[in-house]
């Protein structure tokens, strides 16, 4: 795979629409060409200690941040035909679907790639296959893992690497 996006999105509690902020990275011809990182006001806005936790962010980062469909204005042009890549997609996509439910807004039936069940084919004796350890093994450390842009980052290194 040679053109793609990849995305991830942390949350601010256990609800798939509550999206607190998305990381994009735009790969083409096999070269990162674009990216894009934003806060987003979750809905529902509020955050939990275990969500904190693991990415830092708290309802001060984003109580005046954009909501996710003006987010999502930004977002769209910049991988318009491209298949979107996420390390355990089932939770990403999950979020995306969700959250434009909430919204109301019609989903484009983006089509969705996993570099965590890629990477199970392509290290099958890693000693995990959590994206830090994964993203590792292709060759690139990840510094700040659960920032979004971060993680997609990584995801996109890992993505040129196996699918």
């Amino acid at each position: 795979m040679r053109d793609f996006a990849a995305i991830d999105f942390e949350t601010a509690n256990n609800k798939p629409t509550s999206v607190c902020s998305v990381g994009i990275v735009v790969v083409r011809d096999g070269e990162f060409v674009d990216s894009f990182y934003s806060l987003i006001q979750p809905e529902p806005n509020y955050y939990n200690y275990w969500n904190t936790r693991v990415h830092g962010l708290t309802r001060y980062d984003t109580e005046e941040a954009q909501v996710f469909p003006y987010v999502w204005e930004k977002v769209e042009p910049l991988i318009e035909g491209l298949p979107l890549v996420a390390h355990n997609k089932a939770f990403d996509e999950t979020c995306l679907k969700a959250v434009f439910r909430c919204y109301q807004m019609d989903y484009p039936d983006y089509r969705f790639y996993c570099t965590c069940i890629a990477s199970r084919k392509a290290f099958p004796f890693a000693p995990n296959h959590q994206l830090h350890t994964i993203a590792e093994c292709c060759g690139y450390h990840l510094e700040h893992h659960h920032n979004a842009l971060e993680d997609a980052i990584a995801c996109a290194w890992i993505a040129r690497e196996i699918l």
